[in-house]
């Protein structure tokens, strides 16, 4: 939930202020309530932090207006914070970095730290004044007593302390007597190492350093990594050496900034036709083959699956509801879609013919993390569909299959649940390859009508003026409903939550064939109701049943937006206003047909003058359950 970064460097490497500020520019999008400085010198730690905005943060370290000595801001070491608040509001105060009340010891914190309550009341009673109300200070305090104690070094004194502490977490902290050294520690919680031949960096995202290097090692669970200025090194928790697994960051810096656009979200909806573009790179061989090499799961044992269970939150569950559509119709396999956080509590029935497919951004939520883990114990086998290489979730899963969305600062998501919708329908065509229930050249004609997909989103972006014109006039509406049916049910259901997570504003979507089943009483003349209109063409289609209820809630007085496909006629007696969208294949529609609601809602947001790109109480990667 927070972003976190460090680093360690020789003397003529870049300075630790400028490498923690721009590394917690790049994090802001994980915590935005506060942030923090602790640099390191020969005359001890030195803190800055301010409630707020980073740029309070920044401003007070230009102005000047901190306690820091001017000398320190050129010093090699320092850790940095930008916090989401989870225990104490967002003050000063409650800030990272947390010192130790002899001054010793630094500490700054992602997650939860679960029994601090306990913690905090055995450090009280032996005297020690507690300054914040967070859970993170206990730590730094247990640092400082162990190492008072007759602790040697930082990263033993982090090893005793971390087995007390009970939660997820990352950790780093900064000890004045070791002024070059930082040392991290992880449990279901981000963190990677930076190397470069200057310095040592470490980050809750490969963001944080990705200026200075892009040569990255994953840490793994319970693992503890002392960072030098001539190298790392990795432990266990018991204290045994471990080798990290090093990976090559294949995007940029520039990637992942605004590029001339006005917000972050406004550039990611742009860069949606190459994220497809780049999921669905390489994924066959030269005979038209699926060929998912990362996946690490053997073709048999898929062969065997006889149910596929979806695990997600958010977004991603949307995209996992669009792929249970498509993976039951290819593959012929029934499919459960669940809220992660819903899975483990109500004694699944999944063992180890069942596949788990866990979907996410991030590969950091907690509540999916949480659901990966219950299932393996369960026996089934896990696949993540993940756009961050290096994350927990693909580390604790059997299998991968990696978006290429790139980064994605935005809160909100809109490229990477493109992406992820677009490794599912791999997915499903794969397991129908493996199953062989579709015929090869079925499979192929899906893939070629799938890599047509990246231009029909940039033609819906090409033409998307209308929808922004739209979006402004609607700018002081109060409430607005979403239906769709079939793959469109999903469509309208995240059209909705991109206007509530950005707008602020009520916003719902339905099922339509669920319209007379109650919530048609919410309609009311001048109701404005967005309708995702499925194809008229191929078997099965509902265009007909969708047509009725447009002219059933129309008859009541909404004012209908209608999401139709180019030469869909029958729409217009019936719409306020048409959106037009290329024609799709009907299982692919969603690829094209939620493009629209994002640039509405962001549309809608910027003309309300809010922030589109850190949405007010919610953060990128939820890592507390």
């Amino acid at each position: 939930m927070c972003g976190i970064v460090g680093v360690s460097g020789r003397a003529g490497a870049p300075k630790a202020l400028d490498v923690v500020l721009g590394g917690l520019r790049r994090l802001e999008y994980r915590g935005y309530d506060s942030a923090g400085v602790a640099l390191l010198d020969a005359d001890g730690i030195h803190v800055t932090k301010r409630s707020g905005r980073l740029a309070r943060l920044v401003d007070a370290v230009t102005a000047a207006e901190t306690d820091t000595p001017v000398a320190a801001f050129s010093a090699p070491a320092g850790i940095g914070h930008t916090r989401w608040a989870t225990h104490g509001g967002p003050t000063d105060a409650n800030a990272h970095p947390h010192v130790s009340e002899d001054g010793e010891v630094a500490v700054i914190h992602n997650g939860i730290i679960e029994n601090f309550a306990l913690l905090r009341a055995e450090l009280t009673a032996a005297g020690v004044e507690l300054a914040s109300e967070t859970d993170t200070e206990v730590v730094a305090h247990l640092l400082a007593r162990r190492l008072a104690e007759g602790g040697t070094d930082l990263a033993g004194a982090m090893r005793e302390v971390v087995v007390r502490l009970e939660g997820a977490y990352t950790l780093l902290a900064v000890w004045r007597r070791t002024p070059d050294v930082v040392v991290g520690a992880r449990r279901s919680s981000p963190l990677v190492v930076g190397v470069s031949e200057d310095a040592t960096y470490l980050g809750s995202d490969v963001a944080a350093f990705i200026d200075h290097t892009r040569d990255a090692v994953e840490l793994g669970e319970d693992q503890v990594v002392e960072a030098r200025p001539d190298g790392f090194t990795i432990t266990g928790f018991d204290g045994v050496p471990v080798q990290g697994r090093p990976f090559r960051v294949t995007w940029d810096a520039a990637a992942a900034e605004k590029g001339g656009y006005a917000t972050f979200m406004a550039k990611e909806i742009d860069e949606q036709p190459q994220a497809v573009a780049d999921t669905l790179r390489a994924r066959s061989d030269l005979d038209g083959r699926l060929v998912l090499d990362e996946m690490r799961l053997d073709e048999d044992v898929l062969a065997q699956v006889d149910k596929v269970v979806i695990v997600s939150c958010g977004t991603s569950c949307y995209a996992g509801m669009v792929a249970k559509y498509a993976i039951e119709r290819w593959a012929r396999l029934p499919v459960e879609v669940e809220y992660s956080h819903e899975f483990r509590y109500r004694e699944p029935v999944v063992g180890p013919r069942t596949l788990v497919v866990a979907i996410t951004q991030s590969g950091e939520t907690m509540d999916t993390l949480m659901a990966v883990r219950h299932a393996r114990q369960l026996g089934a086998r896990v696949l993540a569909i993940c756009n961050t290489h290096g994350s927990t979730v693909p580390r604790e899963s059997d299998g991968v299959l990696y978006t290429h969305a790139g980064p994605e600062v935005a809160v909100a998501s809109t490229k990477a649940f493109l992406a992820q919708i677009t490794a599912t329908y791999l997915l499903g065509l794969y397991l129908a390859q493996v199953r062989k229930q579709m015929d090869p050249a079925d499979i192929a004609e899906v893939m070629r009508e799938l890599q047509a997909v990246p231009d029909k989103v940039q033609k819906v972006l090409d033409g998307s003026e209308e929808v922004r014109r739209i979006a402004r006039w609607m700018a002081d509406t109060r409430s607005v409903l979403f239906l769709g049916r079939h793959v469109g049910y999903p469509v309208a259901l995240e059209g909705a939550l991109k206007l509530k997570e950005l707008a602020y504003i009520h916003a719902e979507g339905f099922a339509a064939g669920e319209l007379k089943h109650g919530p048609i009483a919410l309609i009311e003349p001048g109701q404005p109701v967005f309708v995702v209109v499925p194809s008229p063409h191929g078997p099965g289609s509902v265009h007909s049943k969708v047509i009725s209820n447009i002219q059933e809630i129309r008859a009541r007085g909404a004012r209908t937006i209608v999401i139709a496909e180019e030469g869909d006629d029958e729409v217009v007696p019936y719409a306020e206003e048409v959106i037009r969208v290329p024609a799709t294949p009907p299982l692919l529609a969603p690829l094209v047909t939620v493009v629209p609601l994002q640039v509405f809602a962001c549309e809608l947001a910027t003309a309300k003058g809010l922030d589109v790109d850190q949405p007010r109480n919610l953060a990128k990667s939820v890592t507390v359950e």
